[in-house]
């Protein structure tokens, strides 16, 4: 018996939390990154669990987004000091490691604007609709829906190297009357 309605309310979101965050932040990050980015969500979602909508994966989706978007800064910051300290006093040596696989989707999606390829991930890979992805992002279902088609037809003609006209306008019809 629980008698507390606020634990218990987390208890029961939250193992779809953990598995659905879990799956998005390895998508986007390695391991260690994701399991410290996971927990920092459900402390997150466990301070502001009266926030938290009906539609908590979207919603929880975002928190795990924001942290991450913070871990990469982070990141970003150690790198740029490790970097200056390596132009003070340079290590004897340097070993460069193996470059990741680069498969047609992946250097596709790498080639893209972040924020498209995002997009596109939250659509493929989390399975969220537009409105779902509003959320996410904080935008309106409307621009998900619009931002969503577009980045789908960037990568459409990043697959398949486009070298021809613009998409949608493979000939010009001014003047006729078809």
């Amino acid at each position: 018996m629980n008698p507390d309605p606020r634990r218990a309310r987390f208890e029961r979101l939250a193992p779809t939390v953990i598995d659905a965050v879990r799956r998005y932040l390895a998508r986007r990050t390695d391991p260690a990154t994701a399991d410290d980015v996971l927990s920092e969500t459900l402390l997150i979602c466990w301070r502001r669990l009266d926030e938290m909508p009906e539609e908590h994966l979207p919603w929880a989706y975002a928190v795990a987004r924001n942290c991450l978007a913070n871990a990469e800064r982070a990141h970003r910051r150690r790198f740029r000091l490790l970097a200056r300290i390596s132009r003070l006093d340079p290590p004897p040596t340097v070993v460069d490691g193996p470059s990741p696989p680069d498969g047609d989707l992946t250097g596709a999606l790498s080639r893209m604007r972040p924020g498209d390829a995002e997009l596109l991930r939250l659509w493929a890979w989390e399975d969220l609709t537009p409105a779902g992805i509003a959320v996410v992002l904080g935008i309106t279902a409307n621009a998900a829906s619009i931002r969503l088609h577009r980045a789908r037809q960037r990568l459409r003609d990043e697959l398949i190297g486009k070298t021809g006209p613009a998409a949608g306008h493979d000939r010009s019809t001014e003047g006729s009357r078809t």
